[in-house]
Formats: C-alpha cells, structure tokens, sequence
C-alpha cells in the first residue's frame, strides 16, 4: 500500500509526522508521502521540516516517509516557479490542487500544474480530454480521491484517462487517524471509479514506479 498525498499538522492534518508515518505502518504501508498545502507563503518552512522528519525517521520505520508538498489554490501563472522552489526545497513528491468541484480553484490549475511537471494532479474535477492528453505526456498521474467531495469526479477522471492514455493513482488526501486507507478500501476507491482489477494492478505498478524514481 502506498500513498502519495497526505497532510499533517504542518498544514491542516492532525498529526506529527512520526504518529503519522505509525499510524500507516501498521497498516503494513510501503510509502507515504507528507504532501501539506502551501503557497509562496510557506513553502520554505514546511518542506525543510518534512525532509527533516524522513530523515529522522526512515532509519526507524518499515514504511517510508517522502518529504512533498501540495501546492493548493496558487495563481496559475505561479506554478511553473513554486513547483521548481519545492524540489530545490527538497520536496520528492509535488502534489497539484487541482480543479475539484468542491472548493474554488481557479479555471486553469489543472493545465498550469501540468505544464509546471508536478508529479500528481489531485483530484482533478472535470479534466478535459486534452489536459489528460498532456498528463499522459509528461508522466504526471492524475489521482483517484479517497476524500469526501474530491471524490465526485472520479468516475470522470478515470474515463478521461483511459481514454489519453494516462495513468491514474489512488490517495486518500488523509488529514487525520482515521482518513488513511487500507488497501481494501483504495480497491474500492478504484473500483467505483470503473477501474477493472486490471487496471487497479496498473494503478499500483504506477505509485511503486514513482516512489521508486523519486527515491533513487
């Protein structure tokens, strides 16, 4: 079990980093990701204190921590510039805030996230079929939400990427104890988007693959 966009109490999650990478090892995960929300505001004061906590804890943990971020609600014309400062910050994972239907993102994120090279496109809303086109292009997944309203479009989302040929993820977006998936019910999540056994084994593949690049 892997996942890639979490939060912790750097932004608005609930827990240290160290309760939050043991709560997800006894749940026999292989990696997460701390990805919390951040803007031109604080991207310098999280992201050396998550690189900080992997640090400290990877020696001591079966799971993995890897230090993200997720860049949320930024002016698209931002992107491209926060999205190469988080990985000279040290951020392994960046996370865009896509355009979900649940909250106010500015028309355009998911293109500026893409164009930017982030390494996943959270809960993307009603992707078009030429911004999962240029998803596919670049590598960058596109998530399937575990989260309550980012996961209204995920059938969408998973029909949008079949159709580029992109490829998909699952995250619960977790923010405390009890948002963490277990890997029966990321199945589920991907199951109610459409995804056939196939293709949820594809979705995994996908997650090892990236954790394994922005590990070596």
């Amino acid at each position: 079990m892997i996942d890639l966009h979490t939060h912790s109490l750097f932004s608005d999650g609930e827990l240290v980093p160290a309760e939050h990478l043991r709560r997800v090892e006894i749940l026999d995960y292989e990696a997460i990701a701390i990805t919390d929300h951040a803007d031109s505001s604080n991207l310098d004061l999280i992201i050396p204190r998550i690189v900080r906590a992997a640090a400290d804890l990877n020696p001591h943990s079966a799971t993995r921590l890897i230090p993200g971020i997720e860049l949320t609600h930024v002016p698209p014309a931002l992107f491209a510039a926060l999205t190469a400062q988080a990985r000279a910050l040290g951020a392994r994972i960046v996370v865009g805030h896509g355009e979900t239907p649940v909250e106010p993102v500015r028309a355009g994120t998911n293109r500026a996230a893409l164009e930017a090279g982030v390494d996943i496109l959270a809960h993307p809303g009603f992707i078009t079929l030429e911004e999962a086109r240029l998803a596919a292009e670049k590598g960058i997944l596109l998530e399937l939400s575990g989260r309550k309203g980012h996961s209204l479009t995920n059938g969408h989302v998973a029909k949008m990427a079949r159709e580029a040929g992109a490829r998909l993820a699952v995250n619960a977006d977790a923010h405390g104890p009890g948002d963490f998936l277990t890997a029966k019910m990321a199945e589920v999540v991907a199951q109610g988007a459409g995804l056939t056994s196939e293709e949820y084994a594809q979705v995994r593949r996908n997650m090892q693959e990236l954790v394994a690049r922005v590990s070596g």
